[in-house]
């Protein structure tokens, strides 16, 4: 029987965020629910998987909430689930910048809907920006956007201090995966005074999961935070492995790399290889 993966965030203020941990804990459990769910004053995050069921009944309990009734998800039908443990954990941030005062909940971008994207990153007066880390956007990306090269989203705020200006950019588009991370690097934008920002509703995984890869201006695949490791059109899994050494995504080719060996090394950890780890 296939499962379900269903992905969500929502930022919104609960100063009761401590007292939600103990009973989603235990629904999950008894729901046989897989995954992560974030919780902090500034909201909700979470990547859960399990049976139709057992999703609907979590996501219900999430909804009696007044604040969480408009908690919206992401889905994908999945094999087997991807996940083996479940977490709640309480957090300072549900997605970290760094910045305190960077709240999306008093200013954030404009957001473009899937079927209006393609339309304004073809713009070629709008600078279009991945927000991800380097190894997600080598994995793939929309046609012409920026990398920023950075290794955690912490390093975004320094990567815009060191090379964007309000002054000259005046239009910029920026995307992730779910649209968290955008929420936080907009709302950073207009806060360093830049005036039209714009992010993708729903992130990468709503515009593949609504494009058809005809209509797509997206190339590759998409890293997903579960062990399915890389999504493509449709949500359908990507091709991509997980080096079980270093968490590192690697690609067909690479396993075929003579420094490759199933559970042990990657090309990307086996230089910092000791003898004892590759024994373990």
């Amino acid at each position: 029987m296939n499962q379900i993966v269903a992905t969500f965030y929502k930022f919104v203020t609960l100063t009761d965020f401590e007292t939600k941990q103990k009973p989603l804990l235990e629904l999950c459990y008894q729901k046989a629910i897989k995954g992560t769910i974030l919780l902090a004053q500034e909201g909700i995050n979470g990547t859960i998987a399990g049976s139709r069921q057992g999703l609907d009944a979590v996501i219900a309990y999430l909804r009696c909430d007044p604040r969480l009734t408009d908690l919206e998800t992401k889905e994908a039908s999945i094999k087997s689930l991807p996940f083996k443990r479940t977490k709640v954990r309480l957090k300072k941030e549900i997605v970290t910048l760094g910045i305190p005062e960077i709240n999306p909940l008093e200013k954030v971008g404009t957001y473009v809907d899937y079927n209006d994207w393609n339309n304004l990153i073809s713009d070629p007066e709008i600078l279009v920006i991945d927000t991800r880390n380097n190894y997600e956007v080598e994995m793939g990306s929309f046609k012409g956007a920026i990398n920023p090269n950075i290794n955690s989203f912490r390093e975004f705020p320094n990567y815009v201090a060191q090379n964007l200006n309000p002054f000259k950019h005046k239009q910029v588009a920026m995307f992730c995966t779910g649209g968290i991370r955008c929420e936080k690097a907009t709302s950073l934008l207009i806060n360093k005074g830049f005036n039209k920002v714009y992010h993708l509703k729903g992130g990468i995984l709503k515009y593949l999961e609504k494009v058809q890869s005809e209509q797509s201006l997206w190339d590759g695949e998409c890293f997903v935070f579960d062990k399915r490791v890389a999504v493509k059109h449709n949500l359908e899994k990507g091709h991509y492995e997980m080096c079980l050494s270093c968490g590192y995504p690697i690609s067909e080719r690479e396993t075929l790399s003579l420094n490759y060996e199933y559970g042990v090394s990657s090309s990307h950890c086996i230089s910092d290889l000791t003898t004892q780890k590759i024994e373990r």
